[in-house]
């Protein structure tokens, strides 16, 4: 396989996945909306605790887990706006 073809199979490989990744997004916001906060919240939080375990167990760098908490914390900081300005 040529470099250039092996370029085509990785684009190719990434385009499958990121469509894969939007249908399931797509998939949880059907399902969100049609179930209480109260049945997919404990589910929604079982993911990310384990999600956060999994990159706890990586052991990343001091600086990387300073980044991902400042991004997290941006996060949060306009979802709370986003939540003041609906009210």
């Amino acid at each position: 396989m040529s470099d250039s073809n092996a370029r085509e199979h990785l684009d190719a490989k990434h385009e499958r996945n990121r469509e894969q990744r939007i249908e399931g997004v797509k998939r949880w916001v059907e399902y969100i909306k049609s179930e209480s906060p109260e049945t997919w919240g404990p589910q929604q939080n079982a993911v990310v605790n384990d999600q956060l375990d999994a990159a706890q167990s990586v052991q990343t760098s001091t600086t990387h887990q300073q980044h991902v908490k400042d991004v997290a914390a941006e996060i949060l900081e306009v979802s709370d706006e986003s939540d003041s300005d609906s009210k």
